[in-house]
């Protein structure tokens, strides 16, 4: 496989997950091309090699940037704009844990913790603070988790995981 084939079945598979994981596809696709570049690439470069418009690449760059994924590069002499991705895949795996945690998983947990307030002692009021209170139990031990390999070390974590793994 010759090495652009292989970068744009990487970033067509990258942008896939992306979709399958509840992010924009063009982001994702626009990630992938950043984390297999050489060197920074500037608005141009993305809409020209990805085939995508001007606003679609500032809006999609703007969040990554939010993300904590990518950032901006500014080169010597030049007035565009460059982007790269921090290409520490345990970081941005970590970044990215911490921003669903705190846009996904934040929100349900105080729905939750609203509903644990439900009243009433009929058995349908019973059995619903029941539901609420496991589901409540799973979020929160899944949020520790999350918390806990979010300040791990990557050894700890990498290590955690293939244990966890080869069970």
């Amino acid at each position: 496989m010759e090495l652009n084939e292989g970068k744009n079945k990487f970033i067509e598979a990258w942008g896939i997950f992306g979709s399958e994981w509840g992010i924009n596809r063009t982001m994702a696709q626009i990630h992938a091309l950043l984390l297999v570049s050489a060197e920074p690439l500037s608005t141009e470069d993305i809409m020209e090699e990805l085939n995508v418009s001007r606003g679609n690449v500032n809006m999609n760059t703007r969040d990554l940037i939010t993300w904590g994924i990518v950032s901006r590069v500014l080169k010597k002499g030049e007035r565009r704009e460059f982007f790269q991705a921090d290409k520490d895949i345990y970081k941005v795996a970590i970044k990215i844990m911490n921003e669903r945690r705190k846009r996904e998983l934040g929100p349900v947990l105080e729905t939750l913790r609203e509903l644990k307030q439900v009243k009433g002692n009929t058995t349908e009021a019973r059995e619903f603070k029941r539901v609420v209170a496991d589901i409540s139990s799973f979020g929160e031990n899944t949020d520790k988790m999350i918390e806990r390999m979010v300040k791990a070390d990557e050894n700890w974590f990498t290590g955690s995981l293939m244990k966890f793994l080869v069970k």
